[in-house]
């Protein structure tokens, strides 16, 4: 079994004294093991991830840079021959979705995402635009399930890409992948964990996809790019709702991906419907020509 090979080969797990399930992992399994050095997060991926644009390599030297960050949760040890990465405990508070609507936390969480993105480089690159084309040609060279009219928005997309490159971005290390459970309040401050989908990129998409992911109102977002940026921006509040809007539509794919391979009970097919659903809705409202206006100005 790998969890014990990974508890046997690392020094600080040896004397495990409790291990236990962690919930709530898509690509992974989580467990937390209790040892006389503390506690730790053994993390064993999941199968078929490299199908869902997951570098470990890239993971790995991202994580120990956000780790040196003091965002990142503390790297203990990697272990690639068994998909294992071993990293501290936080103990805090893990956020929902609900929790962060309630909207005291947008500050904090725009501090973490200003804290990560001032740290050394990442290895590798994030690109939405990419990673959607990417997952495109996997589900359709795997047969898997693709929503209805999915392609009828290729026009929408590259509108979007086409006004982003008049005004680019520096791109900064970014996580890429903010769900309200990949942030945590800790006594020492808001934390932001799982790197699997992280890399140089736009921090606008963070924002983007933490709106996205977490169901902020439009008021929510304004208020983290203004608590972002030190102040309002019309053209940046304009790229983060186009980038949360890219998410949900690259992130839909992903869920057909998982849901034509994955061994976890979930139901990924919903769950990317869902987004699927307010992606369209986007595309086809009355906001997205004046976005793409906006995103373009000073």
């Amino acid at each position: 079994m790998a969890l014990e090979e990974v508890l046997a080969a690392v020094p600080e797990l040896r004397d495990a004294t409790e291990v236990e399930p962690l919930a709530g992992g898509l690509t992974n399994t989580n467990y937390k093991v209790t040892a006389a050095t503390g506690a730790y997060v053994v993390r064993i991926s999941g199968k078929d991830t490299g199908l869902l644009a997951i570098d470990r390599a890239n993971e790995l030297h991202n994580t120990i840079a956000a780790s040196e960050s003091g965002v990142g949760a503390r790297f203990v040890a990697a272990l690639p021959e068994h998909d294992a990465l071993v990293l501290e405990f936080l103990d805090g508070l893990v956020l929902n979705a609900g929790e962060l609507r309630h909207g005291d936390r947008l500050g904090l969480v725009a501090a973490a995402c200003r804290r990560l993105h001032g740290s050394r480089r990442f290895k590798a690159d994030f690109d939405m635009f990419e990673i959607q084309r990417g997952y495109l040609e996997v589900v359709r060279e795997r047969g898997f399930r693709l929503p209805d009219r999915y392609d009828d928005f290729a026009p929408q997309v590259a509108a979007i890409r086409a006004a982003f490159a008049v005004r680019p971005e520096p791109t900064v290390p970014c996580n890429n992948d903010l769900l309200a459970e990949n942030l945590m309040v800790t006594a020492g401050g808001m934390r932001l964990i799982d790197y699997e989908y992280s890399g140089n990129n736009d921090p606008c998409f963070e924002l983007g996809n933490v709106w996205s992911e977490s169901g902020l109102s439009l008021d929510q977002l304004e208020q983290l790019v203004r608590a972002y940026y030190g102040g309002p921006s019309r053209s940046r509040l304009a790229r983060a709702r186009l980038w949360g809007l890219m998410s949900k539509y690259g992130w839909t794919l992903w869920a057909s991906i998982q849901d034509g391979v994955s061994e976890i009970d979930f139901d990924f097919w919903g769950w990317g419907m869902e987004k699927y659903e307010r992606a369209v809705a986007e595309f086809e409202g009355p906001d997205f020509g004046r976005l793409l206006e906006d995103v373009q100005r000073q």
